[in-house]
């Protein structure tokens, strides 16, 4: 009987690579899915509104449905799930539950509640561009968060921003609220992945100003 290991964050973040090419035919348990997804979510977001939905694709004929939207890239049909990341352009929404929930705890007191709500409807009011901006950022940002909980459990990735967006809108039916921010490829990679150039931090930080 072979023992599972799960990498740790370090060895994650080291070890991930992106994986185009996937061995056909792999299917991830719901449950272990399920598990990276709910990693996923635990990412940060401004003032907690929790700006992410996944659209989670796994049967091959929906896959072969947004190949020519993905401009025929095959690792959208050969991956066991195509994850579609989208942000929350009405994430203003969330406000009252997530903040009703931390009241009922007695987390917050109810003048805390009507600071963060008066606050969170007057910045989202009449600003298309915030909510837009917003959606994208914390939408990565657990966009990123998936890929290091899947390759933590053994699973590899790809972030894929390669896509005709108003016909994937139109293709699988996404209300007006979301944006797709990108998608994610998850799998078994067919053949290892290799290390890519980067930069010495001396080419990457900035100390204090320019």
């Amino acid at each position: 009987m072979t023992t599972k290991t799960q990498l740790s964050v370090e060895e994650a973040m080291k070890a991930r690579h992106s994986v185009r090419k996937y061995q056909p035919g792999v299917v991830i348990p719901k449950e272990e899915l399920n598990e990276i997804l709910a990693l996923a979510a635990t990412a940060p977001s401004s003032w907690n509104l929790q700006h992410w939905r996944y659209l989670v694709i796994t049967s091959r004929e929906q896959k072969e449905r947004i190949l020519p939207i993905a401009y025929g890239q095959q690792q959208v049909v050969d991956s066991s799930a195509t994850i579609v990341i989208l942000g929350d352009l009405e994430a203003d929404k969330s406000a009252a539950p997530v903040y009703q929930q931390s009241l009922d705890k007695g987390l917050i007191t109810q003048e805390v509640y009507n600071i963060m709500i008066s606050q969170i409807e007057s910045a989202y009011k009449g600003n298309p561009e915030l909510a837009h901006r917003e959606a994208i950022l914390n939408a990565s940002l657990s966009a990123m968060q998936l890929m290091l909980a899947a390759k933590a459990k053994g699973y590899d990735t790809c972030p894929m921003g390669g896509f005709d967006r108003e016909a994937l809108i139109k293709e699988l039916n996404i209300p007006p609220r979301f944006i797709p921010v990108m998608m994610i490829t998850i799998g078994k990679a067919a053949a290892p992945a290799h290390a890519t150039m980067r930069f010495p931090l001396e080419e990457l930080v900035i100390e204090e100003s320019f």
